[in-house]
């Protein structure tokens, strides 16, 4: 994958056929060679498989690891069915002759079918769920390296604005703050392109640490664990594994890019079927290695040693240099809103100051994935896309397809909206 930020199209009435930015431009590109199966294949595991994977043994702690496989599975193939969902209705509207040629990204799916203000829904999602996925990576570098190098050391400051002292996670958080500046500053990611790779390699070291790790300590001893966590942590279960599958935003340009796009609903239900089971092995595996002490970043359970300490740090390096990247989206869609389509340094520092500082007040990095996964996943992978398959192919649905999507819609709603109640419920019980 390539990772680039095409030219700013100047703001007129064009509609989708004029190069406005999208919050997939940074992400893919066009003009390449097509992609083969596997390509394909690696580009969905790319896309899925993140930081949320980390806070599955925790969450299985407070569900429960029969519960939290359950949870997971159906979410994947709930999710599958959406994404599926999503490129059914584009081939469709791409298919009418009414002026809508080409359908390149989440956005133009909404003003294609709901106008203006379908895209402007679309781009508030895109906007919570990217800036909320910097947030979580701010609390994780911050935690980690917290508990890498102070425990439960409190830095004190005697900087201005009457701060007398800064807990060690805030610290390393403002620390990060003028080298995210900087970053975020570069109007082009083709440089930082080849790094992303790096990022995919680490997450998977990373995993493969735990997994090691994991085992090793099952076979040594047993912990007390439990298979249902009870109807309490249902939806703050729920949330995390929204979050942990999000990524339906990829789905356009990754199935557009693929030579064989017939063949594309298989490739993705084989590549949401074999993360759904690493992450199932995954969380179950750290739940059982760990038991009650299970931590919210499953990391900061390993061991002293210099090992742990490289996976931990390579995984603060790996998030440092995705958050420009998953901001990026973010970046295109409000320049285009409010600079008229123009690269504006001030706006990209105002947006890292206030991701930086809501990272500052969210003391739970695994409740922060259930709230984003309930609060913007949900309806960005639920209720969107059902909602616009419905609204597309109404005349032809029959009653089941017709209960099938309103169902959808509806599940989505309430979890969202029960998934965001208990996240938040969690996130400000917890003493820190």
């Amino acid at each position: 994958m390539v990772f680039e930020k095409k030219p700013i199209a100047s703001s007129s009435s064009q509609n989708l056929k004029s190069p406005l930015p999208r919050e997939d431009t940074p992400l893919i590109g066009k003009g390449k060679p097509l992609s083969s199966k596997s390509k394909t294949f690696a580009n969905v595991f790319i896309a899925i498989v993140g930081a949320g994977v980390l806070g599955l043994p925790y969450a299985f702690k407070r569900t429960g690891w029969v519960m939290g496989l359950l949870m997971l599975f159906s979410v994947a193939g709930l999710t599958t069915y959406c994404m599926m969902l999503l490129v059914h209705t584009r081939r469709k509207l791409e298919s009418f002759d009414n002026g809508f040629a080409k359908v390149n990204s989440f956005g133009d799916l909404g003003f294609a079918v709901c106008g203006h203000f379908g895209r402007f829904v679309v781009d508030v999602l895109i906007i919570l769920s990217q800036a909320g996925f910097c947030v979580g990576y701010l609390i994780f570098i911050g935690n980690t390296l917290a508990n890498l190098f102070n425990g439960e050391v409190s830095m004190v400051s005697g900087l201005s604005l009457g701060i007398s002292g800064l807990s060690a996670k805030s610290w390393y958080i403002w620390g990060c703050f003028p080298f995210q500046l900087a970053v975020n500053s570069i109007p082009t990611l083709t440089h930082l392109a080849p790094l992303s790779i790096f990022a995919d390699i680490v997450d998977l070291g990373a995993m493969g640490a735990v997994f090691v790790e994991d085992v090793s300590l099952i076979m040594k001893q047993s912990n007390e664990i439990i298979a249902f966590g009870g109807l309490s942590v249902f939806f703050y279960g729920m949330g995390v594994a929204v979050y942990a599958f999000e990524g339906i935003g990829m789905v356009f340009p990754i199935e557009s890019e693929m030579k064989e796009s017939r063949h594309f609903g298989k490739i993705l239900a084989l590549s949401m079927g074999l993360i759904s089971l690493m992450y199932g092995a995954f969380g179950a595996l750290g739940y059982f290695a760990f038991g009650p002490d299970t931590k919210d970043i499953i990391t900061a359970n390993l061991g002293a040693g210099w090992i742990s300490a490289m996976v931990q740090l390579g995984l603060c390096v790996n998030l440092f240099i995705s958050f420009p990247l998953m901001m990026n989206p973010v970046y295109e869609i409000v320049e285009r809103r409010f600079g008229g389509g123009r690269y504006c340094v001030w706006l990209r520092w105002l947006l890292v100051l206030v991701v930086s500082l809501v990272a500052l007040f969210v003391p739970n990095f695994a409740d922060f994935l259930s709230l984003i996964g309930s609060s913007v996943c949900c309806g960005l992978g639920f209720v969107l896309p059902a909602l616009f398959h419905l609204l597309v192919f109404k005349e032809e649905l029959g009653w089941k397809g017709w209960t099938v999507d309103v169902g959808i819609v509806t599940l989505g709603l309430v979890l969202g909206v029960s998934g965001t109640w208990s996240a938040l419920v969690e996130m400000f019980s917890v003493k820190v």
